[in-house]
């Protein structure tokens, strides 16, 4: 529970610091990916956002080997109350009542999710079969990078409204969902007594390579989305779909079973099919104004 509360605050802290030094970097694009990296890694503020990133992710790795995924994900998505508090405080960043109540139902729905377990009756899975996986994940990929090239091609159109994020939000949380999978059988991988039986076994998985690919494609689709978009708004999206998927298809690759008792199942069931039907109903343009950067970021170094 520490573990994953600690992961809550290092992601929050890490989107927000990566959002406000974006403000001050021209614009990325996911067409021009070296020239992306280039500009965010000479930024000390981003470095800093990215450092909080893989400390949380040091903590995910935790969370897996104590927790039964579904339970992690409902913590982790807890920390969006973290997440909206710090965009209105450091970024100067409003949300609008329609959308202020789209994060409550979540965050109700995934209450839900965590009122539906029960310690010492979940049972936390250590391994899944290598084809499952592979088939979970390589299409949920495949559709995450045609969904986000297809928000880039309608957001270029100039008569359209600014939009909210939401499809760049669901397509770089299928990304993130396959890398928490990932970093879930990583965690599994890492039960093997020696450094070098660990080393060869993780090597022999899908595991590191569907990390290696998430990682490079998650950071630069991530980052040009969390520049044309509110970070109180495409985190939150991107993180509800990351915990649905890990939660769902997670549970089901990984042979954790769902509850047994009637309520508790409803209430897994009713608090996934609650996040869902959010995302679905959330508003696609922005209505919200986009708060201008500091003076001093403008300024041209």
């Amino acid at each position: 529970m520490a573990a994953a509360l600690l992961a809550n605050t290092l992601y929050s802290l890490g989107f927000v610091l990566e959002k406000r030094a974006l403000t001050s970097l021209p614009e990325v694009t996911i067409r021009r990916p070296a020239r992306l990296l280039r500009l965010v890694v000479g930024s000390p503020l981003w470095i800093g956002g990215s450092l909080a990133l893989a400390a949380g992710f040091a903590a995910q790795l935790v969370v897996y080997r104590t927790l039964p995924i579904a339970a992690a994900q409902g913590i982790f998505v807890s920390g969006l109350v973290l997440l909206v508090l710090l965009s209105a405080r450091l970024l100067g960043e409003e949300t609008s009542g329609r959308e202020r109540y789209a994060l409550g139902a979540i965050l109700l729905a995934l209450l839900m999710v965590v009122l539906s377990l029960r310690e010492g009756s979940d049972t936390v899975s250590q391994d899944a079969p290598y084809p499952l996986i592979l088939l979970v994940c390589v299409p949920s990929l495949a559709a995450g990078v045609w969904l986000y090239v297809s928000a880039e091609r309608r957001t270029r159109n100039r008569h359209r409204r600014p939009t909210t994020g939401v499809e760049y939000g669901v397509a770089v949380g299928l990304l993130y969902g396959v890398s928490s999978l990932a970093i879930k059988g990583v965690s599994s991988r890492l039960t093997t007594h020696g450094i070098g039986g660990a080393v060869l076994d993780l090597l022999s998985s899908p595991y590191p390579y569907l990390l290696l690919f998430t990682g490079v494609f998650g950071l630069v689709m991530s980052q040009a989305a969390l520049q044309r978009c509110r970070a109180s708004l495409i985190v939150p999206v991107c993180t509800t779909v990351t915990s649905l998927f890990t939660a769902v298809l997670g549970t089901l690759s990984f042979g954790e079973a769902l509850p047994d008792e009637p309520l508790r199942l409803a209430l897994r069931v009713a608090g996934t099919a609650l996040a869902v039907a959010v995302l679905l109903t959330m508003p696609k343009h922005d209505t919200a104004p986009q708060p201008s950067p500091p003076a001093k970021e403008l300024a041209s170094p």
